[in-house]
């Protein structure tokens, strides 16, 4: 088990760059078994995640090349299987994106039930369902999943259940060599499914409604190999902004793709967060005016995620820690994982002013103090939640499951020190 060491209060100031989203490399990994030719992709971020994905895809048959250098190439010149490997499977949610490609190309799926962060009751029914739709025939277990598709895969008008970023994908990559057109209603819509879209048209696929909640994928005889690139991380880019906030220092964000960041400014906003553009990059200014900003008639100010393009939920963890360094008392509302906000014991630990309204709402009233503590990291956002905290607060501080951190964050204790952060792995 790795473990962080902190000593905080150092003010952070710099150039970072941004890493490939995870949750596009993921799902584009995944994608390219639909291809029986080299697929090349770009800026493919190096954490934990990404590594067990290209063990997945290995297992059943794919050559990976270049892991290790950001630019991955994949070849599935043949399926040697439609199970993969299940110890691997449960270390992560983004297991299931192997169900659509495998039906697509070999008619057949074996999964175990994924694993991943424990943030709360997160159903595959969706993805169940919309399967089913095509022509898929599933046989639900208690530990598993058993998908056929015997007389393969067939365009339809699905409507999905919830707006689920993995069940688009896997309909997505599903419905691209299924027979006729399928129809994606109510479909994710965020920048990582934007990718998934893009580099299966750049494969030769026919998807018409990118970036938008109704999506039409026209099926097609077979894919080809290309070359893409994965985006910038946005949530990476979330948590780079609230660390220079919290920290005190000017910070240029490279490849943020500032586009993608219209709500994370106004959630931000209202926290006394302010950043701008510069070309393809973020610019966060220091002395940063920390002050919550309430609503007209003086409504309690309130930051709360929702399907893209509202704030994202993956950044309320972000926002909860940063909220600790603002002047004035704010709500946080995260509807969408029951478990999410489960972590802040660990804050209130550290000095933070929050009361816990329920699973889901929080109140948090700063500025606070926050002390050094020994603590562990209970998921990806969490841990670097915890992170931030520990670089701002007095004293050391001791982050042991480290490891969750990788998953999400590539080589983070490194850039963080590139910055003037004092902290060390062991």
């Amino acid at each position: 088990m790795d473990t962080f060491i902190i000593q905080g209060g150092h003010e952070l100031t710099g150039e970072i760059a941004v890493e490939g989203n995870k949750n596009a490399a993921l799902p584009m990994l995944a994608a390219t078994l639909l291809t029986d030719e080299p697929v090349t992709l770009d800026n493919v971020p190096s954490i934990r995640d990404v590594h067990t994905m290209a063990g997945l895809i290995a297992a059943v048959g794919a050559e990976v090349d270049g892991l290790a250098t950001g630019r991955v190439t994949m070849t599935t010149r043949a399926l040697t299987s439609h199970a993969p490997d299940p110890e691997l499977c449960r270390r992560m949610r983004a297991s299931f994106a192997l169900a659509g490609p495998l039906l697509a190309r070999a008619g057949a799926c074996t999964l175990p039930v994924p694993g991943g962060d424990r943030i709360g009751r997160r159903p595959l029914d969706t993805h169940v369902s919309a399967l089913q739709q095509l022509g898929a025939e599933i046989e639900v277990f208690p530990d598993r999943y058993v998908m056929r598709a015997p007389h393969g895969l067939v365009g339809r008008d699905i409507f999905l259940e919830e707006m689920s970023v993995m069940a688009t994908e896997n309909v997505v990559m599903a419905a691209s060599l299924a027979r006729g057109t399928t129809i994606i209603r109510n479909a994710a819509s965020e920048p990582h499914v934007q990718d998934v879209c893009n580099l299966i048209a750049a494969m030769g696929g026919r998807i018409e409604g990118i970036g938008t909640n109704t999506l039409a994928v026209h099926g097609v005889p077979r894919l080809h190999g290309c070359a893409f690139a994965v985006g910038p991380d946005y949530l990476e880019v979330g948590s780079f902004i609230a660390l220079s906030a919290m920290t005190g220092g000017p910070l240029l964000i490279k490849r943020a793709r500032p586009a993608d960041h219209r709500i994370t400014a106004i959630a931000f906003s209202r926290l006394g967060v302010r950043f701008e553009a510069r070309g393809d990059d973020i610019w966060v200014p220091a002395g940063q005016e920390l002050e919550v900003q309430h609503g007209l008639h003086g409504a309690l100010a309130r930051i709360h995620d929702a399907p893209w393009p509202g704030f994202p939920a993956d950044l309320v963890s972000i926002a909860v820690v940063l909220a600790t360094r603002c002047r004035g008392s704010v709500l946080i509302h995260e509807w969408m994982y029951e478990s999410r906000l489960y972590w802040v014991d660990k804050l209130i630990a550290m000095g933070a002013r929050v009361t816990v309204c329920d699973p889901h709402r929080v109140i948090v009233e700063g500025p606070a103090r926050l002390y050094g503590q020994t603590m562990s990291s209970p998921d990806i956002r969490a841990g670097m939640a915890l992170l931030l905290a520990a670089l701002v607060a007095e004293g050391e501080s001791v982050i042991q499951n480290a490891q969750q951190i990788d998953r999400g964050y590539a080589n983070i204790e490194s850039r963080l020190r590139a910055l003037g952060a004092a902290i060390e792995r062991v």
